[in-house]
């Protein structure tokens, strides 16, 4: 849906259906993640990769927006940098895979939230956007923190692990 959200909005200009495709892709997503639990069907290839197709359709709808809000995108640009680099560091030294947590999800639907607000609301007034920017910049804050944490704490163990054993 990537594609059709970038062509709706920047060709079309059809701000309301860019909206549309932009939540069926949130519901597609939701949907899929009950599936996937409900049915034990959760697996690491969709722990690490189900993030990356979030983060894709973030980027897409923050380049739409950057035709508007330029310095949109940095916001995410620099919280998605240190939390990717910190969880392939953890990756590639521990082995394993970690989903996304509360702070993660909630940051997700606040900018989905965020970003759906400025796709609807074309003339949408300084102050609102910038309360709206501010309450997601906090949260991508927050969780970046929370995951920098998690995987620092996971290096330590697996760093302490391999002590032990030798």
């Amino acid at each position: 849906l990537i594609p059709v959200m970038i062509w709706l909005y920047t060709v079309q200009e059809n701000y309301g259906l860019t909206t549309l495709v932009l939540l069926l892709s949130g519901i597609t997503d939701v949907v899929d993640g009950i599936i996937a639990r409900k049915y034990n069907m959760v697996s690491d290839f969709g722990k690490a990769f189900d993030p990356v197709a979030d983060k894709l359709t973030q980027v897409a709808v923050m380049f739409c927006l950057v035709t508007r809000f330029p310095w949109m995108i940095l916001l995410l640009v620099i919280k998605e940098l240190f939390t990717g680099i910190t969880s392939l560091l953890t990756i590639r030294k521990t082995g394993k895979v970690e989903g996304a947590v509360w702070h993660g999800k909630i940051t997700t639907v606040l900018l989905y939230t965020m970003m759906g607000i400025h796709l609807i609301w074309f003339h949408i007034p300084p102050l609102v956007s910038g309360f709206l920017i501010g309450i997601s910049t906090g949260m991508m804050l927050l969780s970046a923190v929370g995951y920098a944490m998690r995987n620092f704490r996971m290096l330590k163990g697996h760093h302490s692990n391999r002590s032990e054993r030798r």
